[in-house]
Order: structure tokens, then sequence, then C-alpha cells
């Protein structure tokens, strides 16, 4: 070999040592190869859960709940009120008369009173009928109200319509920052009346929020929910679902700015349970229906549009 040619191969290995060139890859074979070196999943899918019309990761609707609610806290009765054109305060007024909360002529400082749990309740719409009634009907000044929600604004709303009320004064409402569905902070047979009133079709698992109330709740006490629900009559239904569909997300966006929150709220209403499968929810949670084993364990308002559900707790 000549001087001139070894000084150019040498010049190419230096070359190539220095500066390495990718090796050659079969793409079929590399597919094979990065399939068999994936770390087995043993954990099987991902659990799913319903948001609205859409299917998302269990471990995600909390957070897109909270981001709805957040967006909404401050216009919370208008949300209402374009939800159920302004009667959701007339069912809220039944619910509370039905439930009846509070304990006869208890005077403070002479009775104890109820442990009332409102559950999804941050902005004290129904804590503050209840602690109404409970003083005014039932002449109870001792029955006291936790108002508990996941989401801090709802919570902070509540706590600014209380002040402006005149509630905060009275000592007998707390307010309680937890998950429905993990009530840790509250002890097992402890609460007298648990109530959720619009916010049930929002949890991520109704089962496992249902059997905390379930626990929380002594022997004999009493699980009461107020949630939208579905008509029973068809033209009652069709005009309905026109005017949640096709009116409450373009007045959301108009009046509130934010359609899509509207829009989800709308869709959870279609995709929650009906009455039938929302009693076997309650009664598998460990709930008796009231009525005995004729009650249905539901009342329907307005055909359906919203619906009262109640379970006891065993005493046994």
């Amino acid at each position: 070999m000549s001087a001139p040619t070894l000084s150019r191969t040498s010049t190419r290995l230096t070359h190539r040592l220095l500066n390495p060139q990718p090796p050659y890859r079969c793409l079929s074979c590399c597919r094979y190869l990065a399939q068999s070196q994936e770390p087995a999943n043993h954990s099987g899918p991902t659990p799913t859960t319903h948001f609205g019309f859409q299917t998302v990761p269990s471990s995600s609707k909390q957070s897109r709940v909270a981001n709805v609610f957040t967006s909404v806290a401050s216009s919370y009765d208008t949300m209402n009120d374009l939800m159920s054109l302004g009667t959701h305060r007339l069912w809220k007024d039944y619910f509370v008369r039905s439930i009846n909360p509070g304990t006869r002529d208890c005077e403070e400082g002479k009775g104890k009173g109820q442990t009332i749990l409102d559950i999804a309740g941050g902005t004290g719409d129904i804590a503050f009928r209840m602690l109404e009634h409970c003083t005014v009907v039932n002449k109870d000044h001792a029955s006291k109200i936790i108002v508990s929600d996941i989401n801090p604004d709802m919570l902070a709303e509540g706590k600014r319509r209380a002040r402006e009320g005149g509630h905060d004064h009275s000592g007998r409402l707390s307010w309680l920052e937890a998950n429905a569905e993990n009530l840790h902070t509250i002890s097992d047979n402890s609460i007298d009346l648990y109530t959720v009133a619009f916010g049930i079709r929002n949890f991520t698992s109704k089962a496992l929020a249902l059997r905390e109330a379930f626990r929380v709740l002594k022997p004999g006490g009493v699980f009461a929910c107020l949630e939208f629900s579905k008509v029973n009559n068809r033209l009652v239904e069709a005009l309905y679902k026109r005017w949640s569909f096709g009116a409450i997300p373009l007045i959301g966006q108009l009046v509130a700015g934010d359609r899509e929150s509207y829009q989800y709220l709308v869709e959870s209403i279609e995709r929650f349970p009906g009455q039938e499968e929302l009693k076997g929810m309650i009664e598998e949670a460990g709930f008796l229906l009231p009525g005995g084993e004729e009650g249905k364990g539901w009342e329907d308002l307005m055909g359906g549009i919203a619906c009262v559900h109640k379970g006891v707790k065993p005493l046994g």
C-alpha cells in the first residue's frame, strides 16, 4: 500500500472512530425488539368514568369537576336558575321540609340536637334552609350543620353568604373541605342526617360516596338526596332536552362567559342514573328504603326533572 493510500485510509478510520455512524436498523425488527423490552402492564386497563359525554380516566374527573365549579362558584344561583328555570329554589324548599331537620323544642343548652352533614353544599344553599327550619319550625337551637365541599371556591362563596346573611354568628355552622368518597375526618356512626343536593352526579364513584354516607350515619340516621333525574313524560322530556342542550350552554356563554362548564352540567344530567338505578345503588350501600317493602324510595318533582331519594341506616 502506497503512502498516499495509507494516509487516506488512516484518515477515514480516524473520522469513523471520532464520528461513529448510527447502526443499520431493520424497522420491523426494531418494533419487535421494542415491544419485547416494554415492561409488562400487570395493572390492567386504566379505570375510566364519565365526564359529561366524555370518557376520561377516573383519576382526572375530580380535577375536571373542580375546574367547572371554580368557574361557576360566584354565579352558582344563576347556574341553577338556568338549569331549572328558577324552580330549583322551590325544590330545595320542599326537600328541606320533607326531611324535617332538627329536634322538636330542643333549646340551646337543654338538648343535644342533631348533627347534620351537608355534602357538596359549599355555597350554603341547603344548609341555610335547614338551619332556618330547625330554628323556626322545630324550635331547635342546638342542632349543628357541617357544610362539606371538595371545592374551596364553593366553600368561600358559602362563607361569604353566611356573613352577609348573619348565619356565621350562630355558632351552629362549620365548614369542611373534603371529598365525599373519603370522609376520613368524620367518625363512624356520628351523623344524624346526611344531605346532598345537586352534587352526587358529579362524584367520581357514587357507590363509594354512598358507602361513606352509610359509615358516618348513626343507626337510624337518614340519607337524603335531591338531584336532577329522568323525566317520565315523553313530551316534557323532549322539551326539557331541547332547552337543556340548545339554550343552557348558549346562555352560559352569554351570561357567565363560560359555555363549556354549562355544557358539562347538562351532559352530566343526561348521563346520571335514573330513579330505579339510583335506588338500587342506595340499597346496595346498605340502606333501607322508607315505607317498608312497598316504598319505592324516591319522589319525583315536576314529572321527574328532579327527584328526592331517601334511605335509612338500619338500627341493628
